[in-house]
């Protein structure tokens, strides 16, 4: 994924990690691992320039646990989609005109 942004970050945006548990960063280590498995996150090099940090936290629910981050500041600096995923009216209206529906099983 791709942000891209309307004018350059602020200082702000560069946040240092929570204090965690034992517990807690072998989670996080375990959900940062997949995702970079899966091609999502790649690891930065110390000598790179990296514009935007943010903390996460790990949230448990029933002995699972989950990578919550907090992005609420980048938000207000990245350019909304401009290729929203289309209505589900307006794509039925669109179909029904159509004479062959394709169909995939």
């Amino acid at each position: 994924m791709m942000l891209y942004v309307e004018r350059p970050y602020p200082p702000l945006l560069r946040r240092p990690a929570y204090p965690t548990s034992p517990r807690a960063r072998e989670a996080l280590e375990s959900h940062i691992n997949e995702l970079m498995k899966l091609g999502v996150l790649r690891k930065v090099g110390h000598n790179e320039e990296v514009q935007v940090t943010t903390p996460v936290i790990i949230t448990w629910n029933n002995d699972k646990s989950r990578m919550v981050g907090y992005f609420r500041a980048l938000n207000t600096y990245t350019i909304p989609d401009r290729y929203p995923i289309p209505k589900i009216h307006e794509t039925f209206t669109q179909l029904s005109k159509a004479s062959l529906l394709p169909w995939m099983l």
